[in-house]
């Protein structure tokens, strides 16, 4: 039986090695075949597999917005490790600033990610990239 517990470490060892920008970290606790996804809508979306997905990722992201993860709670919930809070940041393009709403949904298996599927305000976001008006929480 899976502990929630350590899955949860698992995932705040994540976001601290995101924070530190500490790639091997990072591939130490993502699975060779971790699958990431998010709305494929905007410009570092869709589906990205194992760590050239992952990093491919990372990559495409950074060519379009700064920012940082700020959690507000962080749960297990039907076998998965849930992350809630918000994105902060400023685009690169144009430096315009966002604050949206976001959630994470990670898989653990064998003290490593096998899944995450990031969801933020996908309509926000792409009004703050597409125009210089900050998109604010409503």
């Amino acid at each position: 039986m899976r502990e929630p517990a350590g899955d949860i470490a698992i995932v705040e060892a994540i976001y601290a090695a995101m924070a530190e920008s500490d790639i091997s970290r990072l591939f130490e606790l993502i699975d060779p075949a971790c699958v990431i996804t998010q709305d494929e809508r905007l410009p570092w979306g869709g589906r990205h597999v194992g760590h050239d997905g992952f990093a491919a990722f990372a990559l495409r992201l950074r060519e379009h917005i700064q920012s940082s993860v700020i959690t507000t709670a962080l749960f297990a919930a039907d076998g998965d490790v849930i992350q809630v809070g918000r994105t902060a940041g400023s685009t690169i393009r144009s430096q315009t600033p966002f604050d949206l709403d976001e959630v994470h949904r990670w898989t653990i298996r064998d003290g490593r990610a096998v899944a995450a599927h990031f969801s933020i305000d996908t309509p926000a976001m792409l009004r703050v990239l597409q125009s210089h008006e900050p998109a604010q929480p409503q």
